[in-house]
């Protein structure tokens, strides 16, 4: 009897370490040019840019939803997207767009994909 209740206080303890897991484990994928036209250019997918709206307004990628990732609300408009589909980022160079990541990954996205050039590589 006494194992029977160690071996189940053992199962409760993981259970509970599992349930209080962050996102550590989460990894940002970099992707590039390739990746992004293959996977989510003329698809249904969550494709964000977190330039300026000024910015966002010269030019950006077809059917992006601009969230700047340097607006006090970032992580307030984030909310709105879906947590379990992939998010797929960019800014002009990389930067923001990695900033943007780590912000989503602690709010428990788990499908990042960061495209490293950003526009700037875009639209060469």
């Amino acid at each position: 009897m006494k194992n029977i209740l160690k071996v189940l206080c053992a199962a409760l303890s993981f259970i509970q370490l599992g349930a209080c897991q962050d996102n550590n484990d989460v990894v940002v994928t970099k992707v590039d040019k390739a990746f992004l036209k293959t996977h989510a250019i003329g698809k249904e997918v969550q494709l964000i840019d977190v330039r300026t709206p000024q910015e966002y307004g010269v030019g950006h990628i077809d059917d992006a939803k601009n969230i700047n990732v340097g607006s006090p609300d970032f992580v307030q408009q984030i909310q709105g997207l879906d947590k379990e589909e992939p998010v797929y980022l960019y800014c002009k160079m990389g930067g923001r767009s990695n900033k943007a990541a780590q912000l989503l990954k602690k709010q428990g996205f788990t499908k990042i994909y960061d495209y490293t050039g950003g526009y700037n590589d875009w639209i060469k």
